[in-house]
């Protein structure tokens, strides 16, 4: 597979690279290279010198690797970040780009299972070697942890009405695919709102297999280990739940509470927000409908 636009269409490109700050001899990690953009740009402006890793889990990406002698693709999780660099002699760096959620390719190809358009298998997996699946979150999960699921990750009020309705259906006939679940749940899909109530049960689905908060937690605390003094983290997030994180952990290093304070009784934290919160303007929204629910959040560890 040739490296395209196509593929992934990267959202705000320059704002997100800007906010690295890039020294031409420093180095990088793009923690969601996908079809390659963010890093191409981080690329562009590295010198003969420079060093950029990315990481990807999805084997899909792994065609896209870029032919550059600075360039490393790590085949893995990010929430293994420390680990992976540390194995490539790597143990601070000057920034890190992190550009959340799915994928465009991952929602074009039906048989991912992401998107609300298609019919496919119950999937939903960032990588085919995760063993845990749409399929046994909906046929597998008891009446409580659907409950959970749609509450914390969909943030549906009717997450009861759903989880009891799944659990009763599936005494019947296990759900297979993404067309068997909207019939099931179709009581709960009025004309008006069926995408967004759609989107929120994949989103709360997706999040629960790919455990997608605990990595985006696991990342941030070791981003603060592994940046060097004055090093940038730049994050794209795409739903609240993710931005909330980021934001907390920017302001004060932490994702709940309140953070220590120092001699003289400030607070002791560990960034500094860089700008305002940034998100994408119409025009780009227009060219590119992923990017409508961007928000960019760029950060620097203080000295």
């Amino acid at each position: 597979m040739m490296l395209t636009m196509e593929y992934h269409n990267p959202v705000l490109l320059k704002e997100t690279v800007d906010g690295l700050n890039i020294n031409p001899n420093g180095i990088y990690v793009d923690v969601t290279f996908g079809g390659g953009g963010h890093s191409k740009e981080i690329l562009s402006r590295l010198g003969p010198n420079g060093k950029l890793f990315g990481f990807d889990q999805d084997e899909d990406a792994w065609e896209n690797t870029l032919a550059d002698n600075r360039f490393t693709l790590i085949q893995e999780n990010f929430r293994y970040i420390k680990r992976f660099l540390r194995f490539h002699g790597i143990k601070q760096v000057d920034g890190i780009l992190a550009d959340l959620g799915v994928s465009s390719h991952q929602f074009d190809v039906p048989e991912r299972g992401f998107s609300t358009r298609f019919d496919a298998d119950l999937d939903m997996r960032m990588s085919k070697r995760n063993q845990l699946d749409a399929s046994k979150v909906i046929n597998e999960y008891d009446e409580a942890s659907l409950k959970r699921v749609f509450l914390d990750y969909g943030e549906l009020k009717i997450a009861p009405a759903l989880a009891r309705t799944i659990t009763e259906a599936r005494e019947i006939k296990a759900i297979a695919t993404t067309d068997e679940l909207k019939i099931v749940l179709n009581r709960y899909l009025p004309d008006q709102f069926k995408n967004k109530i759609l989107a929120q049960i994949y989103q709360a689905v997706r999040i629960e297999v790919n455990q997608e908060m605990e990595v985006l937690k696991e990342f941030l605390e070791q981003s603060l280990e592994i940046l060097k003094p004055e090093g940038r983290l730049s994050v794209i997030s795409y739903h609240s739940l993710e931005d909330r994180l980021v934001k907390r952990f920017m302001k004060n290093g932490l994702f709940e509470g309140e953070p220590e304070r120092d001699f003289f009784g400030n607070f002791s934290v560990p960034f500094k927000s860089i700008g305002k919160l940034i998100v994408p303007n119409e025009s780009e929204i227009k060219s590119n409908n992923r990017a409508r629910s961007a928000k960019l959040r760029i950060a620097e560890k203080k000295c």
